[in-house]
């Protein structure tokens, strides 16, 4: 990107102190994420027996039911949550972007095969196959993250088509094959860096997704309790959200702000990619 179309992007996020915002929310999320379990101040697993402590020192969250710290639960389970979004949202783009070149460039009835079965994906509601085969086969994390991002990608699939079918006819594309570069050359190094803009956007508001569909199969027990994270957390709360408000509140509360972070993220990069705005 040339300093201009740098600074054109930096102006365009300054329009959107929210956004901007949500970008920083985001990142400190993968901060917390990555460093948390070095910075806990307990081990997130220890039974105690300080049991449902409100919030106070030394347990700045409280204890939930069998005396494990709050806060280190918290700090702990980031990195399972955002692992399973950016994962999820990672293999969502690849094969979306697999099924979108292929679609838009090469079109004919590899477009016309490609997108029946992108409906037929579109049509089935994702979370609940993602609940049908982590009941069936257990939610193994790898396995929700293959799952959410196998019922995932056609959103990619269909905005990539779309982005190769309006470049497809745009003169440095007209330019290549005149010089007798191959398609798949023509279709990986000349359209699809030109295409990559509305991909990140929407690759950005996938992990939020991602995030909510993980922690609410935890939520619903389908999880390895050996396995701390959010949705486990606010499962373990249900009998005790009148007299221990805390054990719901504080995992509940990281879920929300992820969410929305990532959200507000996915907002400002739409608005600061966009040379049209």
């Amino acid at each position: 990107m040339s300093a201009p179309a740098r600074r054109d992007v930096l102006r365009r996020l300054r329009r959107r102190p929210l956004g901007l915002a949500g970008l920083i929310g985001a990142g400190l999320f993968v901060v917390i994420a990555v460093v948390g379990p070095w910075v806990s101040p307990f081990d997130p697993l220890a039974l105690r027996p300080e049991t449902l402590q409100p919030p106070g020192p030394p347990y700045w969250f409280g204890t939930d039911d069998v005396g494990r710290d709050i806060l280190s639960g918290v700090l702990y389970g980031a990195r399972v949550s955002l692992l399973v979004g950016l994962l999820s949202a990672l293999g969502a783009v690849v094969i979306g972007v697999a099924v979108g070149v292929l679609a838009g460039y090469w079109r004919g009835r590899v477009d016309a095969v490609l997108m029946r079965v992108t409906e037929w994906v579109l049509v089935v509601p994702q979370f609940l196959i993602v609940l049908v085969v982590a009941a069936i086969f257990g939610a193994d994390l790898r396995l929700v993250v293959a799952v959410i991002a196998a019922v995932s990608w056609p959103t990619t699939a269909r905005l990539t088509r779309a982005q190769f079918l309006a470049l497809a006819e745009r003169e440095f594309v007209t330019a290549a094959r005149s010089l007798g570069s191959p398609d798949p050359r023509i279709a990986l190094r000349e359209i699809l860096p030109n295409a990559l803009a509305p991909i990140v956007v929407t690759a950005s508001l996938q992990i939020p997704a991602a995030i909510l569909s993980e922690a609410s199969l935890r939520f619903l027990g389908l999880s390895d309790p050996s396995r701390l994270s959010w949705g486990g957390m606010l499962n373990q709360a249900q009998n005790f959200l009148q007299q221990s408000w805390w054990m719901a509140f504080f995992p509940g509360i990281a879920i929300f702000l992820t969410v929305l972070s990532f959200n507000l993220a996915g907002e400002a990069l739409n608005e600061a990619l966009d040379p049209r705005r």
